[in-house]
């Protein structure tokens, strides 16, 4: 089974900056599109922001313009580098990949993002 482990969240001030890194491990297969997700207090799992194997990124109204998503060094990895953050930006963000093996989807744990007011 593959794992997807995010990293780097935490808590920011409103207007700063975080970066959030999400790494495969295990029985790793190629994946086809990776992104983030997320889910904010009393908020029902949103998407944030794909990016496809060939690059292509698709990101939510209310992220663009703010937050990149971008392949990580590694393959199989992807990082979102969040700006200009709001305290609406405050929820768990969650990593997920599809493969393209039977376009099994990986979910990651979810990491914390605090944005203060």
């Amino acid at each position: 089974q593959v794992t997807l482990v995010e990293s780097g969240g935490g808590l920011v001030q409103t207007g700063g900056s975080l970066g959030l890194s999400c790494v495969a491990s295990g029985s790793i297969f190629s994946f086809k599109v990776m992104g983030w997700y997320r889910q904010g207090p009393g908020k029902q799992r949103e998407l944030v922001a794909t990016i496809s194997n060939g690059g292509v990124t698709n990101y939510a109204d209310g992220v663009k313009g703010r937050f990149t998503i971008s392949k990580g060094d590694a393959k199989n990895t992807v990082t979102l580098q969040m700006n200009s953050l709001k305290p609406e930006d405050t929820a768990v963000y969650y990593c997920n990949a599809v493969q393209y093996l039977g376009s099994l989807e990986v979910w990651g744990q979810g990491t914390l993002v605090t944005v203060s007011s």
